[in-house]
């Protein structure tokens, strides 16, 4: 641990958008593409293939994406327990920044959880309760 905490700081928030690109992907692998036919929206889903063909490839490989994304959000939740309590610096202007930077990295790892979930009911749970 450094003695003033920014480099701490700048671990969290940098794990933290990682973990949120992560989760990302699976919305585009899985969720964008369930609401958008639950919506009646197939049509639209068929121009987006069209203009993105990756999307399919994507979501044939949702294990592999999801099990990346989750490790990602476990290692980027290890770094924010341990780096809540990393000291900050006393100057008030740097304190200030620290404890700003800190929030706003917890509420991006906790948008990324809600997004991966979101993602993950798509494409794991629903298939299985619209199947019963």
């Amino acid at each position: 641990m450094s003695q003033n905490g920014v480099s701490e700081t700048k671990t969290t928030f940098l794990g933290s958008l990682l973990s949120l690109f992560a989760s990302s992907s699976t919305l585009i692998c899985c969720a964008i593409p369930a609401l958008l036919v639950s919506l009646g929206a197939g049509a639209a889903l068929a121009s987006l293939v069209a203009v993105f063909p990756q999307i399919v490839w994507i979501s044939e490989q949702k294990e592999i994406i999801f099990s990346i994304s989750a490790f990602l959000m476990i290692v980027t939740g290890v770094i924010q327990w341990r780096n809540q309590k990393a000291p900050c610096p006393v100057d008030p202007e740097l304190r200030h920044a620290c404890l700003k930077t800190r929030k706003l990295s917890l509420r991006i790892y906790l948008f990324s959880l809600a997004l991966m979930l979101i993602g993950a009911w798509f494409a794991f749970i629903q298939p299985l309760l619209s199947a019963a």
